[in-house]
């Protein structure tokens, strides 16, 4: 893929207090280039229990790639092409949520657990530019 027709590519976890945030870093770094710098805040739940929310926003065109050439690896990545036009917003964001558990064991698989969040790029920013240009996109992964 020589261009990345993505301005940036959000992904979040969230780490709850039951929950060992290294291991939900780490799930998260599936999916990240090597040292790729991770954000932490804390927040509150509802009963005052603490929340770790885990983010990393990847804006070069080579990280994009590493990222996405993971989200390809997805054993339902071909499901994904046809649903792009239900995961693309019309603000041009394409949405994904990835399992934690199997990020965690290294492996890609859609679930619960990551939020993956990519402003594609499209001229004009319509729904349906950005959907042809995520489905090229995936389908040149």
């Amino acid at each position: 893929m020589a261009e990345v027709p993505f301005h940036y590519i959000d992904l979040r976890a969230f780490c709850y207090a039951t929950e060992d945030d290294k291991r939900v870093e780490q799930a998260l770094r599936t999916y990240l280039p090597e040292e790729f710098e991770i954000e932490r805040a804390t927040s509150e739940g509802h009963h005052g229990d603490r929340i770790l929310v885990l983010s990393a926003r990847v804006e070069n065109a080579d990280e994009m790639r590493h990222v996405l050439s993971k989200v390809a690896q997805l054993p339902d990545a071909e499901d994904l092409l046809d649903e792009l036009d239900e995961r693309v917003d019309d603000n041009c964001s394409l949405f994904l949520r990835l399992d934690k558990q199997a990020a965690y064991r290294g492996e890609a698989e859609l679930g619960e657990g990551i939020t993956f969040r990519a402003k594609v790029e499209a001229y004009p920013a319509e729904k349906e530019a950005a959907v042809e240009n995520a489905r090229e996109a995936f389908a040149s992964l």
